[in-house]
C-alpha cells in the first residue's frame, strides 16, 4: 500500500510540475500564425498555470474551488455522471446515451474546474478533473471518432451535441496547456483533422433561428488553439476550408444587414448565441484572404449593445436580449461568454476597448450571481434587486430562476458556467505580443512565470486593483533582456503615470497601450498609477421587444412589464473607473433581505466635484466580498422622495422634482447581493 501511494504521489508531483513553464510556448504560436495566417492577431495568451491569481482574486479562487467548482459534481448527477459514456437520467437528457444538455453543461464545469486547479495548483482539484478529462482522451484514442466518442461521429450532427463538443474541445486543450501532456494533443488532433461544423440555417424565420446551429461553430476556437500548439495541417486545411466556405459568407453578410429593432427578423437574439456565434466570424478572418469577418463581429456586438446594454458592459439577456431597464436580467451564462468572446475580438484586433468590457462585466456582474462562499448560486442577476419578490422571476426558466442555491435552477447550464468567470479572467491577464513581448492587458493581483526565447521571466502585480489605483509590477529574470512590455490604458483613466525604478517614463499612447521598449533586468520595478475617473451615465429604459419569444402568453402571464411594453422612463448609474456603484440593502442571506431600509431615492448629481465624494480604506486581509466592509466607498447627493416600485412600473416616468435633499453611501456593485444601481434621476 505504501509503494502504490508513493507512486501516486509522484505522479501527482509531476502533473503539478507540468503547469510550470519549461519552454517558450507563445513564440511557436506566433510562429505559425506569421507563415499561416492570412490575417495576425495582436496577443497571444499564455499557457494555462502560467498566470495564477494573487491577492484578493486568489482569496475568491480558493472559495470557489471550496465550494461550486470544487464539489459541483457532488450536487447533480450531469456533474457526477456527464461525458462517461453512458445514459442517465436528468433534464433535457438522453436517458439512453447520456447525450444532449450534460455535454454543454459539464463542458462547461469542466473547463473551468481544469484552469482553476492548475493556477492554483490545488492537487485534489487536479486529481478530480483529470480523471474526467481522461475518460475523453481514452475514449478518443481507442476508436472514438468524436470527444463524443461512445457515439458514431453522427452525433455531432445535432446542434446541441455539436455545440457541446466544443465546448468540450476548450477544456481538453486547456488540459494539455497545462500539462503539454502529448497523448492529449494527439486525441485532439484525430478529431478536429477531420471534423464537420454545422452551417447556419437559412431557412429559419429570426436571427436567433439561424445562429443556433453557429452555436456548434464554437468548434473552431479549439480547433485553432490545437493548430497553433501542433502545427497540425490537416486542422489548419479544415479551418481554411471552412473560413472560405460561401454558406459562411453568406452568414456573414446576413449579420453585417442587421439593424434597428423594428424587423421582425431581428428584434431579439438569445444572449449566448450572441456570443457564441458572433465570434466565429472574427475567429475565421485568420484564416481567409477577406478579413471582413472581425467587422462582421463587431457590428453584431454593437447592435446588441444599442438596444440591451445594461451598466456591467454587456446586454440584458432573459434568455433573450429584453432591452434596458433596472428590472431587466442578465443569465449567468452570458457572464463568462461575453468575457471569452471579448477577449478573443482583443486577441483579434488589438484594440483594448475590449479589455475595457472584460474588466466590467469581471468586477461587476461576475461576483453577483454567486454568493460570498461560493457554494450557492442564482440564474439570473439584476441591476435593481429590491427585495425576495421584486424583481419577480423571468418566465424562462421559471420559478427560482431568482434564487441562490447550491445548482441555481434546475437548468444546469449557468451553475457550470459560473466556474468560468475566475479563470477567464485569470488566465487572460497578461498575453504574449507579436514582437516577442508582454502585454498587461486585465489589471489585478497575480504572478506570471513563463519564457521569452531563451530567458524565464517571472512577474508579481502587486495591487488591490480596482480598489486601489496602484499598481506594483516587479520582474524577476534569469537574465537581461532586451523587450517591450505593453500596458493598457483603460478609456476611463485621465493622466496614467508610469515609473520604472522610480523614475517617470515619457509615454505615448498608441491603440489604447502604452509601450516600454528597453533592456530588462532582474528586480526592476514598474509602477503604475491609474486615476479612476467618475462617470454618471444618464440614459431612458428601453422596453421589451415585441417579439414572440416575450409576448407568449407565459411571459406576459409571469410579468406585466412585458405586456405594458414601456419604456422611455429615465435612469442614472454611477462609475468609477471600472467599478459600478449601488446603494446596498442589508441582506441575511443571499436570499433575504433586511425589512424596512430606505431606497426612495432619486440621483441628484449636477457637479461631479462636488456631489460626489469617494473614500478609500483598508483592504480586507481574506477577501469575503464584506459589504461592511468595503475597501471604497462613495457619498453621493440625492433626493428623497415618494417612490414604491413594482413589476409594472419600476421607474418613474419622468425626473423627480420637489421632496428633500439627502446623502446616500454607495458601494460597489459587486459586494451586494439587494441593491439599486440604476436610479430614478432628479430634474435639476
Amino acid at each position: 500500500m505504501k509503494q502504490i501511494l508513493c507512486i501516486l504521489f509522484v505522479l501527482l508531483s509531476l502533473n503539478v510540475a507540468s503547469a510550470q513553464p519549461s519552454e517558450d510556448y507563445a513564440s511557436k504560436k506566433i510562429e505559425l500564425l506569421k507563415k499561416h495566417a492570412n490575417t495576425q492577431v495582436h496577443f497571444v495568451p499564455l499557457e494555462i498555470g502560467e498566470i495564477k491569481p494573487e491577492g484578493w482574486i486568489r482569496d475568491w479562487a480558493v472559495t470557489a474551488v471550496n465550494g461550486i467548482t470544487g464539489h459541483l459534481d457532488e450536487y447533480q448527477p450531469v456533474y457526477q455522471h456527464g461525458w462517461r459514456g453512458y445514459g442517465f437520467k436528468a433534464r433535457g437528457t438522453n436517458p439512453e446515451d447520456g447525450t444532449r444538455w450534460p455535454i454543454e453543461q459539464c463542458s462547461y464545469w469542466l473547463d473551468g474546474a481544469i484552469k482553476l486547479a492548475y493556477m492554483l495548483n490545488d492537487e485534489a482539484l487536479i486529481r478530480k478533473v483529470s480523471q474526467r478529462l481522461d475518460i475523453v482522451i481514452d475514449g478518443v484514442m481507442n476508436g472514438g471518432e468524436t470527444f463524443i466518442y461512445w457515439k458514431p461521429k453522427t452525433i455531432t450532427n445535432d446542434p446541441f451535441n455539436n455545440w457541446g463538443h466544443g465546448i468540450m474541445g476548450r477544456a481538453l486543450m486547456d488540459y494539455y496547456q497545462a500539462t503539454h501532456n502529448p497523448r492529449i494533443l494527439t486525441a485532439i488532433n484525430k478529431v478536429y483533422s477531420d471534423f464537420r461544423i454545422i452551417m447556419p440555417n437559412f431557412s429559419a424565420t429570426n436571427l436567433d433561428g439561424m445562429m443556433w446551429l453557429m452555436r456548434g461553430a464554437t468548434n473552431v476556437d479549439a480547433m485553432t488553439e490545437a493548430y497553433l500548439e501542433s502545427g497540425d495541417k490537416t486542422i489548419l486545411k479544415s479551418l481554411k476550408d471552412y473560413a472560405n466556405n460561401e454558406e459562411i459568407k453568406k452568414y456573414e453578410s446576413i449579420l453585417s444587414s442587421v439593424k434597428g429593432r423594428d424587423d421582425t427578423y431581428s428584434r431579439s437574439l438569445h444572449g449566448v448565441t450572441l456570443y457564441e456565434g458572433l465570434r466565429v466570424p472574427a475567429i475565421l478572418n485568420l484564416w481567409r484572404d477577406d478579413a471582413s469577418g472581425y467587422n462582421v463581429a463587431e457590428h453584431l456586438h454593437d447592435w446588441a449593445m444599442e438596444y440591451n446594454e445594461l451598466p456591467y458592459g454587456m446586454p440584458s439577456c432573459e434568455e433573450w436580449m429584453s432591452g434596458v431597464g433596472g428590472l431587466h436580467s442578465v443569465e449567468t451564462c452570458v457572464v463568462p461568454a461575453s468575457m471569452w468572446t471579448y477577449n478573443w475580438m482583443m486577441r483579434i484586433s488589438g484594440d483594448t476597448k475590449w479589455a475595457d468590457l472584460i474588466e466590467s462585466v469581471f468586477f461587476n456582474a461576475g461576483p453577483a450571481p454567486v454568493s460570498r462562499d461560493f457554494k450557492t448560486m442564482s440564474y439570473y442577476q439584476q441591476p435593481n434587486r429590491f427585495s425576495e419578490t421584486l424583481p419577480s422571476d423571468p418566465p424562462v426558466p421559471g420559478e427560482g430562476s431568482n434564487k441562490f442555491t447550491p445548482y441555481g435552477h434546475e437548468v444546469l447550464c449557468c451553475v457550470g458556467s459560473s466556474n468560468w468567470i475566475i479563470p477567464n479572467y485569470v488566465g487572460n491577464m497578461w498575453q504574449a505580443t507579436m514582437d516577442g513581448g508582454l502585454a498587461l492587458l486585465l489589471y489585478g493581483p497575480c504572478s506570471v512565470n513563463t519564457v521569452i526565447g531563451s530567458t524565464k521571466v517571472g512577474i508579481r502585480c502587486e495591487t488591490n486593483y480596482p480598489f486601489s489605483e496602484e499598481v506594483n509590477v516587479r520582474l524577476s529574470l534569469s537574465k537581461s533582456k532586451k523587450m517591450p512590455l505593453y500596458f493598457n490604458v483603460p478609456s476611463w483613466c485621465k493622466g496614467m503615470q508610469i515609473k520604472v525604478d522610480g523614475k517617470e517614463q515619457n509615454m505615448t499612447i498608441v491603440n489604447g497601450m502604452i509601450c516600454l521598449q528597453r533592456k530588462w533586468k532582474d528586480g526592476d520595478v514598474i509602477s503604475i498609477s491609474l486615476p479612476m475617473t467618475l462617470t454618471v451615465k444618464e440614459g431612458r429604459e428601453v422596453p421589451y421587444p415585441r417579439d414572440k419569444y416575450f409576448t407568449a402568453e407565459k411571459h406576459v402571464k409571469r410579468n406585466p412589464l412585458i405586456a405594458d411594453s414601456i419604456g422611455g422612463m429615465p435612469y442614472e448609474y454611477i462609475k468609477h473607473g471600472p467599478l459600478l456603484y449601488a446603494l446596498p440593502l442589508k441582506d441575511i442571506s443571499e436570499n433575504e433581505v433586511m425589512k424596512g431600509q430606505k431606497y426612495n431615492y432619486a440621483l441628484n448629481v449636477a457637479d461631479l466635484d462636488k456631489d460626489i465624494k469617494v473614500s478609500r480604506h483598508a483592504m480586507p486581509t481574506v477577501w469575503k466580498w464584506d459589504m461592511q466592509h468595503s475597501p471604497v466607498t462613495m457619498t453621493v447627493r440625492a433626493r428623497e422622495f415618494d417612490w414604491h416600485p413594482t413589476q409594472a412600473f419600476p421607474m418613474p416616468k419622468e425626473k423627480v422634482t420637489g421632496d428633500k435633499d439627502a446623502q446616500i453611501e454607495l458601494i460597489p456593485y459587486c459586494l451586494t447581493k439587494f441593491r439599486v444601481s440604476m436610479f430614478p434621476v432628479a430634474k435639476h
